[in-house]
């Protein structure tokens, strides 16, 4: 870990490299938006619970009994998680079920998961 980045030897820049890279390089907003999505990701608890809605659609009493924290340390997590729209709830009587936003979310976290794996 302790090994630093390699530099050139000389000076000599790649013209037709760098333009390619420029005129692919998303917008400035774009790779905020991209840097704020990753900074959710950032948290055990907020990855623990997505996780666990990998699994299955679950109510707030469900995450909190299976990941052992208190409801509101859920709900609070869970806000931050639909806000950044990485998950969605669905009211059924006086229970609400979270799962996860769609299949991008589920992709992130199978592709992170796989990742880590290797």
């Amino acid at each position: 870990m302790g090994k630093h980045a390699e530099c050139c030897d000389e000076q000599c820049v790649h013209t037709e490299l760098v333009n390619k890279v420029l005129t692919e390089l998303p917008d400035e907003e774009v790779l905020y938006d991209l840097a704020e999505l990753f900074k959710v990701f950032g948290d055990s608890t907020r990855v623990r619970i997505l996780f666990a809605l990998f699994e299955s659609e679950l109510c707030v009493c469900d995450l909190s009994e299976a990941l052992d924290m208190t409801q509101s340390a859920i709900s609070h997590q869970l806000q931050i998680l639909r806000t950044n729209k990485l998950v969605k709830g669905r009211r059924e009587g006086k229970q609400m079920y979270y799962s996860l936003a769609d299949e991008h979310v589920v992709t992130i976290i199978a592709q992170g998961l796989n990742h880590i794996l290797e």
